[in-house]
């Protein structure tokens, strides 16, 4: 069996420990990984294999899930490197980017009774986008460079983003739904 429960996500996916993966490889890996362990192939084992392989399988799932999105791949990076990004202590941000934050948070509260809400949203959408490439370029270079506060602080405004953009799916869903009442 190619699964080493010791192995950190990026080693199971044979892929270097780097925010930028391989896409492709990633999933190519994923498949026969998935491939290999899947119940079938199992079906006459003992019963510590069949454990071992709903295990295995579980930990490649969740590998898969973590490397396959970047925010979550780049929380995941930090926690390899020994840096918590929940620290429910430190709640320091730049005032700047707080005051950004409001007035998303402000935009996504207004959006559903302005005139057009799809298009108050979409706006709204297209900034939380910026901010979120923003997020990734900027992480980038931090682990790259393995300036880990900076990647911390980094993920940290992601988060909001990523909050917020959820937010907006959400209200889109209950827009849409109340369209077809």
């Amino acid at each position: 069996m190619s699964v080493d429960f010791s192995n950190n996500h990026f080693e199971l996916f044979d892929l270097p420990v780097a925010f930028n993966v391989d896409d492709a490889k990633l999933t190519e890996r994923f498949q026969s990984l998935q491939r290999e362990l899947h119940p079938d192939r199992f079906a006459s084992a003992t019963a510590t294999e069949k454990r071992w392989s709903m295990q295995a399988a579980s930990l490649v799932n969740e590998a898969y899930q973590n490397l396959s999105k970047a925010l979550s791949r780049a929380t995941y990076l930090l926690g390899i490197n020994g840096i918590s990004v929940d620290e429910e202590t430190d709640t320091q941000m730049d005032p700047m980017f707080l005051m950004q934050q409001m007035e998303l948070r402000e935009a996504i509260g207004d959006a559903p009774e302005a005139a057009d809400p799809f298009s108050a949203l979409d706006k709204v959408r297209l900034e939380l986008n910026a901010g979120i490439e923003s997020c990734s370029e900027r992480f980038s270079a931090s682990a790259d460079s393995k300036d880990w506060p900076t990647a911390r602080t980094v993920v940290r405004e992601w988060q909001f983003f990523d909050k917020l953009k959820r937010e907006v799916k959400s209200i889109e869903a209950r827009l849409d739904a109340s369209l077809d009442e």
